[in-house]
Order: structure tokens, then C-alpha cells, then sequence
């Protein structure tokens, strides 16, 4: 029966055991058992080898995605007559493995700090497949791009301009930079999520583009590369970007009087299914619509097809990675002496994953040690942090009989999961273990409490276990 405190859009399951294809990693099953099987390594497994909490990646899907983004991408856009650069927005999670993969898979990488960038290069990627973007790039960060010779980098304001001049100047080099602007489209996201409407820090209002381009190329140090657009993440429809790509054309065309603007970056933000009430656009749909809207626009106002540009993170990374977690305590909370919530508390929570707490999102879990016969039951997967807000899973269908000591699995952890997470409450962050083909490996370790005392000045170097003597 559907419990009247599951949100509108939760159906109750016929089968509370089911991975949903949609959610889950290409390579998630449930084994002849019934325990869930990440690429061919068991959760009980995971579980007993690096413990838990632990992200789980699925490296065959992080790649066939990766590969599936810019095949599609350079199929539509070759159909009419351009090209397209993919870069993988590292703001969604990086690691120097996961640079490898996205440089041997073709793409770029997008960072959007000096620390991104640090893991980049650290990884051995070449300095011209990477950007650098951010509001407020400091000059340290400003100089070390300029001074490692990097592809492009983002201006998002008129000081930025002098400062990254400046820098180019002093390293003998023509640096290439896009412009960031604020197309004002109102994409269909969280509020937090929105990244052009007017009233933010992000870019340069459209009426003061071809004022701050005039800036831009009048600096020899400088190449101007084109216009930058980002509406939003979590976006599931093709029509902001289509506006987005209307609005900046203009502009584009405009720009083309005084000197050559080869490029558009249509950014990214492409969303991802995380329950079975979000309906992704398919990635082949959505390079095909954005290939016709540009084709159109070009026409129309007569002009060739710049080369494309697009930075996905999220629909890389997202859906590859499972959480895993154990479950401690259960209560049955009986809300307003009718209907009853089951409470069930796991040891992560908002420091593994601050996105429900941040802004609502919704998550899905499945038990994953086990399935069970028992009628399905709406439960709130809750985290162990001194908040109330604490919440990993808002609400979803378990097994009535979940209990404690169970193994769960939240899908379509694998952006901003690690790239957020924190130590409130001094909990040690965990590791991120990469599955193929049965075999696991550890790719960002997980911390300890020793790490987390080593940077506390107040101490002498003295570890855990000398304390306990």
C-alpha cells in the first residue's frame, strides 16, 4: 500500500529490490543471491575491503559515456559542417585517473580552480586540452595557467582582463580566452543550480559584451576566442541552450565586424536521472536538436558555424558511482498519529553527500547485501550528523525488514558526491574505489583520523594509537 507521506511523484514499487537501469551504472546487477554486483565485484566485498561509506565507480560506464558525449556531438555537428570540443568539467569530480581516462577518451578538461588545474597537470595531461574558469581567479592561478601554457581561459570580468593581459605579457605568450556571458535564459533548474539568469556573479551582461571584446582585443597579449554561455545544471530539455545559442549568436555576428570569432561554448549542465520520476533527454537527442538549432541560427543570420564547444560533468561521472553504506539504527516515526516514516540512519551522510541538504535533491536506495520477500515500506535514508537536515535519501521504498548491519546502495552519486564532501563532525572522508571486470581498485584514498589530527597545530605529531598507550 502507498504511504500518504511519499512525495507525489515516488511510486510505490513492485518489487523494492529492483535496480532501475535508468538510475543505476551500466554494469550494476543483482548477483543469483541477490546481492548487488558493481561491474563484477560484490558490495559485501567493497564493504570488507575498504569499508564504508565508499563511492563506487563503474570505469567502463564513466568511459562509455565520456566517448558516447563526443561521438554524438561530433557526428551532429560534423553533419553541418563543424566540429565540437568537448571538455569534462572537472568541477563534478576529478582525480588524476580520472584526467587519464577523459584525456584517452578524446575530451578535454575544464578546471574551475587552481587545485583542478594542479590535478590536471599532475596527471600528465598536455596544458592546451585544459581551460581554466571562476569568478574570481586569483593571480597566482592567472600566472601559473598563463606560465604552463593552457588552452584557454575564461574571462568572467573586465579586471580579469588586465590581469590575465599582464600575465600573457610577462610570459611571452598570446594567451586564448573566451568571454563569459549572462545570457539571462532561465533554465529549468534549482534556483542554486541556475547560473545565468541576471541577479549573480557569473560573466558579463549581453548589452556590455561588445564594449568589453573591444577591451579584450586590444590587448596583443590576448587571442579572442569566442563567447561563453553556462545556463544552468541539472537541465533536462533542450530549449535553454537552443535560447542561449539565439541570444549569443546575435552577438556573435556582431563581434564578427571587428575581427574572428571562431568559437561558441554552449557550456553544459546536461541533467542525469537519480529516481524513477527523472526523465534524462538521451545524449544523441540532444547533440541532434543543438546541431539543428545552431545550423538554423547560422542561416539565419548568414554566417558559417563556429566551432562548438560544450563542458559535461555531471552525465559523465554521475550515473557511473553507487555509494555504499551500512545501516545502524532504524526507528519507525509515526507522523501526525496516522501515517508512519521509517528512519533509516547509515554512517555517511550530508559529509559524503551535501546536495539533499543543500537543495533538496532527491537520491534513490536499495538494499545491497540482500533482497527480501517483505512488503515495501517509505523510508528516509538519514545520515549520522548532529543536524536534523541530515538526509541522504528523502524518500524512497525499502524492504520493510531492512535492518541493522544491511549494506545499502545510493546510485547516481559520482558528481559533486566526493567533489563536496567535507569533514563536519570530524568524520574522514572516504575513499573512492574504481570497479572493472572484477577487479577493484582504490583511486582517491579515503582519510583517517590520524589525517585529520595531522593538521591540527595544537598537537604534537602523535598518532592515535600513542595516545591510547
Amino acid at each position: 500500500m502507498r504511504n500518504p507521506l511519499a512525495p507525489s511523484w515516488l511510486e510505490l514499487p513492485s518489487d523494492a529490490n529492483a535496480l532501475d537501469a535508468s538510475v543505476w551504472s551500466q554494469n550494476a546487477e543483482r548477483s543469483a543471491d541477490g546481492e548487488l554486483v558493481i561491474a563484477g565485484v560484490a558490495a559485501t566485498e567493497l564493504a570488507d575491503r575498504f569499508g564504508t561509506p565508499v563511492y563506487v565507480v563503474d570505469e567502463a560506464d564513466v568511459r562509455t559515456r565520456a566517448r558516447g558525449i563526443r561521438e554524438s556531438f561530433d557526428r551532429e555537428f560534423g553533419r553541418i559542417g563543424s566540429r565540437v570540443k568537448v571538455y569534462y568539467a572537472g568541477k563534478a569530480f576529478l582525480s588524476t585517473q580520472v584526467v587519464a581516462w577523459m584525456i584517452a577518451d578524446g575530451l578535454n578538461i575544464d578546471a574551475s580552480s587552481g587545485g583542478e588545474l594542479a590535478v590536471a597537470l599532475a596527471a600528465g595531461a598536455d596544458p592546451a586540452r585544459l581551460g581554466l574558469h571562476g569568478n574570481n581567479k586569483s593571480l597566482a592561478e592567472i600566472d601559473r595557467a598563463v606560465g604552463v601554457g593552457i588552452g584557454t581561459i575564461v574571462i568572467d570580468s573586465l579586471i580579469e582582463i588586465e590581469r590575465v593581459a599582464d600575465a600573457a605579457s610577462r610570459h611571452g605568450r598570446v594567451q586564448p580566452v573566451r568571454l563569459r556571458v549572462n545570457s539571462g535564459v532561465h533554465a529549468h533548474t534549482h534556483e542554486y543550480l541556475a547560473t545565468a539568469r541576471e541577479d549573480q556573479k557569473f560573466g558579463i551582461p549581453l548589452a556590455d559584451v561588445a564594449a568589453t571584446v573591444a577591451v579584450i582585443r586590444s590587448h596583443d597579449s590576448l587571442e579572442f576566442l569566442g563567447l561563453h554561455s553556462h545556463i544552468g545544471s541539472q537541465i533536462f530539455e533542450s530549449d535553454g541552450f537552443a535560447e542561449a545559442a539565439r541570444r549569443l549568436f546575435a552577438v556573435h555576428v556582431e563581434l564578427l565586424a571587428g575581427g574572428p570569432v571562431p568559437e561558441l561554448n554552449l557550456g553544459g549542465g546536461f541533467g542525469i536521472a537519480y529516481n524513477g520520476s527523472d526523465v534524462a533527454l538521451p545524449i544523441d537527442t540532444l547533440a541532434a536538436n543543438l546541431a539543428d538549432s545552431v545550423a538554423q541560427l547560422a542561416a539565419e543570420f548568414g554566417v558559417a558555424v563556429p566551432v562548438i564547444a560544450i563542458e559535461p560533468g555531471r552525465s559523465i561521472i554521475g550515473p557511473s558511482t553507487t555509494t555504499l553504506y551500512t545501516v545502524g539504527t532504524i526507528k519507525d516515526v509515526l507522523v501526525e498519529g496516522t501515517d508512519t516514516r521509517k528512519y533509516v540512519s547509515v554512517d555517511g551522510g550530508m559529509s559524503d553527500n551535501i546536495r539533499p541538504a543543500l537543495y533538496g535533491a532527491d537520491y534513490s536506495v536499495r538494499i545491497a547485501n540482500r533482497t527480501s520477500e517483505s512488503e515495501p515500506a517509505l523510508v528516509r535514508l538519514a545520515g549520522k550528523h548532529c543536524e536534523s537536515g541530515d538526509i541522504v535519501v528523502h524518500a524512497d521504498y525499502l524492504p520493510g525488514d531492512v535492518r541493522p548491519g544491511d549494506l545499502v546502495g545510493v546510485p547516481a552519486t559520482g558528481a559533486y558526491g566526493w567533489a563536496m564532501a567535507s569533514n563536519y563532525n570530524y568524520l574522514a572522508r572516504p575513499p573512492v574505489v574504481a570497479v572493472r571486470d572484477g577487479e577493484a581498485r582504490i583511486i582517491v584514498r579515503g582519510e583517517t583520523e590520524d589525517d585529520l589530527l595531522s593538521r591540527d597545530a595544537g598537537l604534537e605529531p602523535v598518532s592515535i594509537k600513542d595516545q591510547n598507550k
